[in-house]
């Protein structure tokens, strides 16, 4: 088969297609050595890959030819041209497809003329289409690839007339950097194509990468051609590296090659990630005996099905009916048999050209590659939706329409429709299909065959938060493992230690240094350390100086020791007070000074006591935003009932003019209510406070240089201040009431020490404020636990201890007559 005989499967129609495959691989294996040859005369090694190509383009015209709504009354023809997989050859084919640049109108009889094509589809490879597009590019003769992915070729400037209908490598090189930094693998290995293909893809990768965190100890690149002795350098550097990740960007002829030196030297164990070159590929796998590549994972085009074309694609034998060379050396390979007059004498029997295919296991018959075959069968669609809009077609098409390549290039860029099986097919402004990929598992059965597991998808139409999903499904790694292998050049530094970096490596790879004498680190993988607290600290202690780093009020320190103990004691001292109440609870004195209230108030004393234990020890989520809404309103009710106290004490007494009516409008029901409703403010102040922006633990770095303060972030401070406003608004009011009942009859009164109980009250929160801002780290907390107690204290002592001296020292006091003023005559 010479070069001036370029294999070619022709059939008239008004409107021709062409095809660009390679039929033939270049390369051939010859005792396991591979070597390139000069660009040959005749072709070798049969490809049965491309022949699906061919027949996936042949399916789509004839479905197209019997439709009677996309371009009715038009037969589309096609030319099939082999490139030998020649970047050299494929030029020669285009421009032999493109013999003829002169406008001639679309229904002139085609035998009249030479041929020229309106589009053509191919050819599989990134470098094969660089060059065809480039030559294509100025005469605008639509170029549509349906597995040429380099990110290259999207460029409309170098390559205006190339379309595809497979995303970017932009896209997927990106989506393989995702998905290594998803497991953690943040050092890895790279082994690429040395062509258009592989160096594009591993230089976006490899860009991707560095982005998201992630190191190549090494990236090589070889040729299907090349020499066993370069093969083995790359097995060489494989052996002698770290990482169990591979990276690939290889074409499928590369991969098998390097699966063949791989499997003869039986290196195992590696974990191998795919473009979808080769991650599909039934033929690498079943090449793949030693299970070089069990538990590959890798991404490929999206399932597809088209109806119909499995059985078009066994149904071969009309390709016979040309004649045809190609057809016949293809027949010959698939059966192993031969036809009369055929010069091969390795092959004894003779083909019938009636051979059945029916019950055929082989490559041409494995529809795996389902996926690519769609993007062939919608790269025709894509012509044929163009060549309708322009001829205006509806029942008929315009026969005067002149066919234009550039007319045809835009509508084909502007093409928008779904196939018969639903799929959107459309191109964006590079000439690009949306990036849709599946995430590939091989996962190996029982009988030694490898299953293609769809384990996730990846969408880049998507937000890039969502850009990967992962099903929960079991994965299977390298050696079959379920456990998610560990790529990484160094562990990550504990606290107490500093990374540096080793010289000649890349950033995943550093030591573990201590950290001086003097200086401490709590974060894992830090850079630095900082400097310890002033005091002097040895070797043995280092140590305990990354806990001592962590600054907060704890109970084991003096400081929160006293606290607990004074909060504990006023617990106490409360209870007490309580006690002698109830058990006095039917004397004239505690019955005088509304009960009901007195015990609501020692009840309200006794949380305030206790919840100041709140802001003692380590912050946490829950703790923080129970200290300070459990003191605002434990604080609310305890001046509410000092407030309804206050408001008794003066509806008592003008209850006593003649005429009044008031103590029936603050009776016993108002006075709780008036409690409930001034408590019930408070609560929803919190509650609002906790849903908007509630407080939460976080670490202080910068108030000092040698710890961390661990404390309670306000979260809202409109919210605190908002909860110490209102309690300050009711001790306010309370203390104004309290102040003017306090010149009522002594024996019946108790406004005067609520008056004094309210002035140490405020005083207390007033001082508080600047001393809270000014007060440093954990001293800030332990301000507001004093200031607690102290108003806790104040109250205690002022309202119910004078009464307590009278019940246990004075009981002569405690009577009905000295209530009402009739006991003896006060002294001076």
């Amino acid at each position: 088969m010479g070069d001036a005989e370029i294999p070619q499967l022709s059939k008239g129609g008004d409107i021709m297609l062409g095809g660009i495959f390679y039929f033939h691989n270049n390369w051939k294996n010859t005792e396991n050595s591979y070597t390139q040859k000069p660009l040959p005369l005749e072709c070798i090694s049969l490809n049965f890959r491309e022949f699906q190509f061919v027949q996936a383009m042949r399916f789509a015209i004839e479905e197209i030819n019997n439709s009677t709504d996309l371009l009715p009354g038009i037969s589309l023809g096609y030319n099939m041209y082999d490139t030998c997989s020649f970047i050299v050859r494929g030029i020669k084919v285009a421009l032999a497809l493109n013999n003829d640049n002169e406008n001639v109108s679309a229904f002139e009889d085609p035998c009249t003329r030479p041929v020229k094509v309106q589009a053509i589809i191919g050819p599989s490879s990134s470098s094969s289409s660089m060059a065809i597009a480039t030559v294509l590019g100025p005469f605008h003769i639509p170029l549509i690839s349906h597995f040429a992915t380099c990110a290259c070729l999207s460029d409309k400037l170098k390559y205006p007339s190339f379309l595809r209908t497979i995303p970017s490598d932009y896209y997927q090189s990106r989506a393989l950097a995702h998905l290594v930094k998803h497991f953690g693998w943040t050092w890895v290995g790279a082994i690429r194509t040395s062509d258009d293909y592989g160096n594009n893809g591993m230089a976006t990768f490899t860009e991707s990468a560095q982005q998201l965190g992630i190191c190549l100890e090494y990236s090589v690149s070889f040729f299907q051609t090349d020499s066993t002795e370069k093969i083995q350098k790359i097995i060489d550097i494989i052996k002698a590296s770290t990482s169990k990740v591979i990276v690939t960007f290889i074409t499928p002829p590369a991969m098998d090659v390097l699966i063949q030196e791989l499997s003869n030297q039986n290196l195992t164990g590696y974990q191998w990630v795919g473009s979808e070159a080769w991650i599909f590929d039934s033929q690498i796998a079943a090449m793949d005996k030693n299970h070089i590549l069990d538990g590959a994972i890798g991404l490929f085009i999206p399932k597809a099905h088209v109806s119909g074309f499995k059985e078009f694609m066994l149904d071969v034998k009309p390709l016979n009916s040309s004649n045809n060379d190609l057809f016949r050396e293809f027949w010959q390979a698939l059966f192993s048999c031969k036809f009369k007059h055929s010069q091969s004498k390795q092959i004894q029997t003779e083909c019938t050209g009636h051979e059945d295919l029916t019950d055929m296991k082989n490559s041409f018959t494995d529809m795996s590659l389902m996926p690519i075959f769609n993007n062939i069968y919608k790269g025709v669609y894509a012509v044929a939706h163009a060549l309708h809009s322009i001829l205006k077609c509806n029942k008929t098409c315009n026969n005067s329409v002149q066919l234009e390549p550039f007319t045809i290039l835009q509508h084909i860029r502007k093409s928008h429709f779904k196939t018969k099986e639903g799929e959107e097919v459309y191109f964006n402004e590079n000439g690009d299909p949306a990036a849709k990929y599946e995430i590939i598992n091989w996962q190996p059965n029982e009988n030694g065959t490898v299953n293609f597991v769809s384990v996730g998808l990846y969408d880049a139409s998507l937000p890039a938060d969502k850009h990967l999903n992962l099903q929960n499904k079991t994965l299977h790694w390298a050696k079959s493992s379920k456990q998610v292998p560990v790529s990484i050049c160094s562990e990550k530094c504990p606290p107490g230690t500093r990374k540096v970096l080793q010289k000649g490596k890349p950033v995943c790879c550093y030591d573990c240094i201590r950290c001086a004498e003097g200086e401490i680190n709590n974060i894992t993988d830090s850079i630095t350390c900082v400097r310890c607290p002033s005091e002097s600290w040895s070797n043995e202690r280092r140590d305990a100086c990354v806990a001592k780093m962590a600054d907060f009020l704890s109970y084991e320190e003096v400081m929160g020791i006293l606290l607990t103990t004074a909060s504990l004691l006023g617990t106490c001292l409360t209870a007490a007070v309580a006690f002698i109440f109830f058990r006095y609870r039917k004397t004239p004195l505690v019955r005088a000074n509304n009960s009901e209230l007195s015990f609501l108030l020692l009840f309200s004393l006794t949380l305030c006591f206790l919840c100041s234990l709140t802001f003692i020890g380590r912050p946490s989520k829950w703790s923080c935003m129970l200290r300070h809404t459990a003191f605002g309103i434990t604080f609310v009710l305890c001046i509410s009932c000092v407030l309804g106290k206050t408001l008794v004490v003066l509806m008592a007494f003008k209850a006593t003019l003649p005429g009044s009516n008031v103590m029936k409008l603050f009776g016993p029901t108002q006075q709780r209510l008036s409690v409930l409703g001034f408590t019930l403010v408070q609560v929803i102040i919190c509650f609002l406070w906790l849903t908007i922006s509630p407080p939460f633990p976080s670490k202080n770095f910068k108030q000092f240089k040698d710890k961390i303060i661990l404390e309670c972030a306000l979260g809202s401070a409109l919210g605190f201040w908002s909860v110490l406003g209102y309690i300050g608004l009711l001790a306010m009011s309370c203390f104004i009431f309290a102040f003017l009942a306090r010149k009522l009859p002594d024996n019946f009164n108790e406004a005067k020490f609520i008056t004094f109980s309210m002035l140490i009250f405020c005083a207390v929160w007033i001082t508080f404020i600047p001393a809270y801002v000014s007060s440093p780290g954990k001293f800030s907390v332990a301000v507001e636990i004093f200031a607690i107690l102290a108003s806790s204290f104040g109250l205690l002592i002022c309202i119910f201890v004078p009464k307590c001296y009278i019940m246990l020292m004075k009981p002569e006091k405690n009577t009905k007559k000295s209530m009402m003023g009739k006991g003896a005559p006060k002294h001076n």
